[in-house]
């Protein structure tokens, strides 16, 4: 499975951005897909997923409210709508996807098996 992250950006606190993951090599209509951040210096954290064919999203505390994740399995795409944006919020940005990933370790980066390249978010205060 490949993943392209797009729509990353520049961006003042309090506005919007929404990014968006095409997957190719493999329908993952079946797949856990999600998106994760990795801020300078610190580790890739989890930020919304779904877990396989579910519609029910996970997210982490400090994006539910602001964020919201959703699927197109026709297009192979995952977006992630980002409203109420903060400076603490700039990272790059990567879309993963897995299918065999279990609920438990949903948000643990290390267990995802593919990734997009990322994708930079900048929330300037």
């Amino acid at each position: 499975v490949q993943l392209q992250a797009s729509g990353g950006g520049l961006v003042q606190a309090g506005g919007s951005l929404r990014l968006s993951c095409v997957t190719s090599g493999d329908t993952i209509g079946t797949y856990s897909v999600g998106w994760f951040r990795q801020a300078p210096g610190k580790e890739r954290e989890f930020v919304a997923a779904f877990f396989r064919r579910g519609y029910n999203a996970y997210y982490s505390d400090s994006v539910k409210g602001r964020f919201a994740i959703s699927r197109d399995n026709a297009k192979n795409t995952v977006y992630l709508q980002m409203n109420s944006l903060k400076p603490e919020d700039t990272a790059v940005y990567y879309c993963g996807a897995d299918s065999q990933i279990i609920l438990s370790s949903l948000r643990d980066a290390v267990q995802w098996d593919y990734w997009g390249q990322g994708t930079l978010v900048t929330v300037s205060s």
